[in-house]
């Protein structure tokens, strides 16, 4: 392992996660924000559910490992919500064991660490029309709504409240945007930078309003070797260095 140790986020998920640093990703975004404060961790698994998840919890999240992550970021939900095929094949896990599996996800890793800090992500919305389009070359005749995408969503927002998780409505926050439909998807399921850009901003502000010791926003985090130095880049003025260690260029988007 590389020094010196920094906190550790893990991104934890399906593809929603896996892709999050493609496109201008939401993951990748994450990365810019925390450059020289923490270390963002990409543990996505395309295709996966919550069932699947669960069997290896103990692989990616073992118990006794020397340093635990500062924060999780779970997501899985869409997949769990395709409707059930036939065959029995498929992604597709009934609600109740949905919820099931996502309680012994939230209460293992609470048991990490004292200081470990959970978001969870409900499932976003989908546009349908678009993934028959994208996706009816790829795979049998998509079975994936925005109606169970909704049931999974409020399941996952019901179990964070009982938990006291904090939790992110992913599935209404992107379609407050009036053009969600066209804008926010790469495929009609996966997302766009500007999809990706309401998951950032939707983080953000769980981290800003989380009454968290110590703080995990990423203005509150100290810069590694963030001392001035004469090797800085000289001032406008020529008399001074410019110190650079807090400066975040994240294009046009201004983040909380």
């Amino acid at each position: 392992m590389v020094g010196p140790v920094r906190p550790q986020f893990v991104l934890f998920g399906s593809s929603i996660v896996q892709f999050s640093f493609s496109n201008e990703g939401w993951g990748a975004t994450l990365a810019t924000l925390y450059a020289r404060k923490a270390d963002i961790f990409l543990r996505g698994y395309s295709g996966w559910n919550s069932r699947r998840a669960l069997q290896v919890l103990d692989q990616i999240f073992p118990k006794d490992a020397p340093i635990q992550p500062s924060l999780v970021i779970v997501y899985f939900g869409g997949n769990d919500s395709v409707h059930p095929h036939p065959s029995g094949l498929g992604p597709h896990i009934p609600l109740p064991e949905y919820i099931e599996n996502m309680r012994k996800i939230a209460l293992h890793l609470k048991t990490l660490s004292e200081k470990i800090r959970l978001i969870f992500l409900s499932a976003p919305p989908v546009n349908e029309e678009q993934i028959r389009e994208a996706l009816s070359d790829k795979m049998e005749k998509p079975n994936r709504t925005n109606e169970s995408c909704r049931i999974y969503s409020e399941a996952c927002l019901e179990l964070c409240r009982d938990l006291d998780i904090k939790a992110i409505d992913l599935w209404t926050a992107i379609q407050k945007r009036d053009d969600w439909l066209t804008e926010c998807f790469t495929d009609g399921i996966h997302l766009s930078s500007e999809g990706s850009n309401i998951v950032v901003k939707e983080i953000t502000k769980v981290l800003t309003e989380a009454e968290w010791e110590p703080s995990l926003h990423w203005k509150s985090l100290p810069a590694e070797f963030g001392e001035d130095s004469p090797y800085d880049p000289v001032s406008p003025d020529g008399k001074a260095t410019v110190n650079v260690s807090e400066l975040c260029f994240g294009g046009n988007i201004q983040w909380e």
